[in-house]
Formats: structure tokens, C-alpha cells, sequence
């Protein structure tokens, strides 16, 4: 179990891509909130500078960074390790959250598949390759959190890219997670923080007003840090709409396409359909 308490406190560095809005932008103002230093990283300058605005007013302005970064350039993120350091000297907390998610198909144009696995995967990958040596030997307990999706587990029709590059956040993460608790001295842990339905950028669309069965932003980080305290390496995120229960029997029935020989994606299927619908009604 992670004592959380030597990590989200005051002094402490956290860095954070994505951390211009949605989801980044709510874990920022709650680590700012408890008196750390906090790093934001995404693109887009007018939004950086709203954003850092809104910290600079909780925690004071040299305790603030935002430095543009695209994170599918590992070039980019060595960069904004550097002025980190430069600044803070440390960092206790990597939160590899930035993700974009344009619809995809199998042979849609290369350029969306090249920029969602740059971003949602390879900046999940450099992200922890570049910031995460320095973690380990400064020797200070840490965290590094990286954003999947139920999409990378379950994997629904519509955007395979995605699918991928969230399965990918997934696999990396576990392998992440399995290293740091074999490497001798290691203070660092992993978390695989799996959102449910929140109303950010990237799932509001033409919606102005938030779905009543979307969480906030700010749900969702109250969540991971109870999750974290608690050790769980899933955070496993509930919305207004699907309980716990609910995603267990999905991904259930997505791992007993392998384990049944049963077509992929058999939720989806039409010879499945009552299968499905008997199986999520089933009561253990």
C-alpha cells in the first residue's frame, strides 16, 4: 500500500502532461491545493496560460510551471525534464495523462493512426523512459500514473487506434509496474489510472452541459487518490451510468472470447447478443 502522505505533500514536484484541462488539469489543482510544486505540460499556449493562471492563484506563481510540449517527440519531453529540474530539482509525481482521441478505421489515413499512438502510447512510454531514471535515484518515494481507458481492455468497434494505443497504456504499465517492484531500493510505484465517462475535451463533442451520466474531472481524481491510498495498481473508475459490477462482466466476457473460441468482439456480434445480455444479467 502506498502512504500517500510522504508523496502528495507540500515541496513535493509533480509533473503532468495533458494538464491544461479535463482530467490533467483537475489532478494539477488538487496536488497545487496541497502545497506541491506542479509542472504542466500540453499544447496550445492560450490554454497553458489559462490554466497556469488558475494554479498560479492556488499555490502561488513559483510553484507553477506550463511548458508547451507534444509529447509524441521524446525530444520534447527530454526538454520539459530538464526545465524541471532546472526549476524544482526533483519530481515525485509523473502523471502521463495527455491523450487524443480522432475517430479511426482500419484503413483510414496514416496520419491518425501516427498521431494517436504518438501521443496516447509513445508519450505514455517516453514519458516514463525519460522522467522515470531520475525518480528511482533521487531515492524519494513516488508515483508515476498513466491514463488508460476501458477501451484498451475491453476494445469496442469504432476506433481501433485508440484501442490500441490505450491496450498498449495498459500492457506498458503493468510491465512498469512488475519492474519497479523487483528493482532493488526502488521508492517509485505505478498506477493505472481507467477512467469511466468524464466530461472532458476529449469525450464532450458538440455538448456543452455535462451528461448526467459523465463524472467531473474532479470526481475522477478524488477517485484515483482514494484508489491510490487503498494500493490499487487498476483504478478502475466508475461514472453515473456503469457501476463496477458492470465493467467486471464486460471485460469478463471480452477475456472469454480467447478462453470460449468465440469471433473477437462477440459483445458486438449478432449471434452473441442474448448471450451477452444473459451474461451482464447473470448474478454470481
Amino acid at each position: 500500500m502506498t502512504d500517500i502522505q510522504e508523496i502528495f505533500k507540500k515541496a513535493n514536484v509533480a509533473v503532468i502532461t495533458g494538464g491544461a484541462s479535463g482530467i490533467g488539469l483537475a489532478a494539477a489543482k488538487y496536488f497545487a491545493k496541497l502545497g506541491m510544486s506542479v509542472a504542466i505540460a500540453d499544447l496550445g499556449r492560450d490554454r497553458l496560460a489559462a490554466a497556469r493562471a488558475e494554479l498560479e492563484a492556488i499555490a502561488g506563481v513559483d510553484q507553477i510551471m506550463a511548458v508547451e510540449t507534444d509529447v509524441a517527440h521524446k525530444e520534447q519531453l527530454e526538454a520539459l525534464e530538464r526545465a524541471v529540474l532546472q526549476h524544482f530539482g526533483r519530481v515525485h509525481v509523473l502523471m502521463n495523462n495527455a491523450g487524443i482521441g480522432p475517430e479511426t478505421s482500419i484503413f483510414s489515413p496514416q496520419a491518425g493512426w501516427d498521431n494517436i499512438l504518438g501521443v496516447n502510447l509513445m508519450g505514455v512510454i517516453n514519458g516514463t523512459r525519460v522522467f522515470g531514471p531520475g525518480m528511482l535515484a533521487h531515492g524519494k518515494p513516488g508515483l508515476i500514473i498513466n491514463t488508460g481507458s476501458k477501451q484498451g481492455i475491453t476494445t469496442p468497434p469504432g476506433n481501433p487506434a485508440y484501442n490500441v494505443s490505450k491496450a498498449g497504456v495498459k500492457v506498458f504499465t503493468e510491465a512498469l509496474q512488475h519492474e519497479l517492484r523487483n528493482t532493488a531500493g526502488a521508492k517509485i510505484a505505478a498506477h493505472l489510472l481507467i477512467p469511466g465517462f468524464v466530461f472532458t475535451g476529449l469525450t464532450k463533442g458538440d455538448r456543452q452541459e455535462k451528461p448526467a451520466g459523465a463524472w467531473t474531472p474532479e470526481q475522477t481524481v478524488d477517485f484515483m487518490v482514494e484508489s491510490i491510498k487503498r494500493g490499487d495498481f487498476y483504478i478502475l473508475c466508475p461514472d453515473n451510468d456503469v457501476q463496477r459490477p458492470t465493467d467486471e462482466r464486460r471485460m469478463l466476457w471480452a477475456a472469454g472470447d480467447i478462453i470460449e473460441n468465440r469471433p473477437p468482439l462477440s459483445r458486438w456480434h449478432p449471434d452473441y447478443a442474448d448471450k451477452f445480455k444473459a451474461f451482464l444479467e447473470k448474478k454470481d
